[in-house]
């Protein structure tokens, strides 16, 4: 059993160690939170004076075209080339969210220069985007992938869709002709009829159409007709071109009034097992 003495002379060597122990320091003080990223520059008043992108030879961006790629469950075939591409659809626009963040071609997103999005384009490109409605029309240059939303066929930077007359309402029926360099400025296009507008002083009304496909056997599109209508969509009919052997008959819903419209009849046309609906002008 240890003495008094021994225990007193450890009790003391024990404080004395405590007292020579320096205190935990308290966490400093937290550093003043960075500022933010600078806020996204306004928009420019004379926006409309920002020319069209011009095409040019560009080498394929060295990021953003694999042979394909994955999102969100959907496989995507980037194109082997971009010559003679054209295609009609609902295009969208994206803006201060993005701004600065980096493209899939590796550059910086601007929402104010004339650039745009496409799923499957090689990158870079440059297009004509018209908007069906009023005819407008630009030249971007297509640097990004997207949109991966609904049916949307292209992404268009901010001032694109201004010019375009199209932020308001956020979508827009347009059409997409891929342009090469050095190429004629593509023909104007004329704003399509919608229900309710006046009718065009030249030339008959053209409409915007739901194109469920095309047969060359007759009976083939009647019975694809009758399972849309028996699902209560009234407005199908068939449209027939060439004769004979040559005949195509094309089963079409229309006229579209509207972009909410377009993604309803896509969306019904899905449940009946009949996907990729196109859009297309009548007559």
């Amino acid at each position: 059993m240890p003495s008094l003495v021994a225990l007193i002379t450890a009790a003391t060597l024990t404080l004395l160690v405590a007292c020579s122990t320096p205190a935990p320091r308290r966490a400093p003080p937290s550093r003043p939170q960075p500022k933010p990223p600078a806020s996204v520059p306004a928009p420019p008043a004379d926006f409309a004076s920002i020319p069209d992108a011009v095409p040019r030879i560009e080498p394929r961006s060295k990021s953003g075209n694999p042979p394909f790629y994955d999102v969100l469950g959907q496989r995507y075939q980037v194109l082997s080339t971009a010559v003679g591409y054209e295609d009609r659809g609902v295009a969208s626009w994206y803006g201060p969210t993005f701004h600065g963040k980096s493209t899939s071609s590796g550059e910086p997103y601007d929402m104010y220069a004339m650039t745009a999005a496409h799923k499957t384009l090689p990158i870079p490109c440059y297009a004509r985007v018209t908007n069906l409605a009023n005819g407008r029309s630009v030249v971007v240059r297509i640097n990004d992938r997207g949109p991966f939303v609904a049916n949307r066929l292209i992404d268009l930077s901010w001032t694109a869709a201004a010019k375009l007359d199209m932020l308001r309402d956020g979508t827009a029926f347009v059409s997409v002709q891929v342009l090469a360099p050095g190429s004629p400025p593509a023909p104007a296009i004329e704003a399509l009829a919608t229900p309710g507008a006046a009718a065009p002083v030249f030339g008959p009304a053209k409409v915007l159409t739901l194109q469920v496909g095309a047969f060359a056997n007759e009976t083939n599109a009647a019975s694809v007709m009758e399972r849309v209508r028996a699902a209560g969509i009234t407005q199908v009919y068939m449209s027939r071109s060439g004769q004979g052997t040559a005949a195509l008959h094309r089963v079409r819903i229309g006229p579209l009034s509207s972009v909410a419209e377009f993604d309803e009849l896509q969306s019904r046309l899905g449940t009946l097992g009949l996907p990729g609906a196109r859009l297309v002008t009548d007559p």
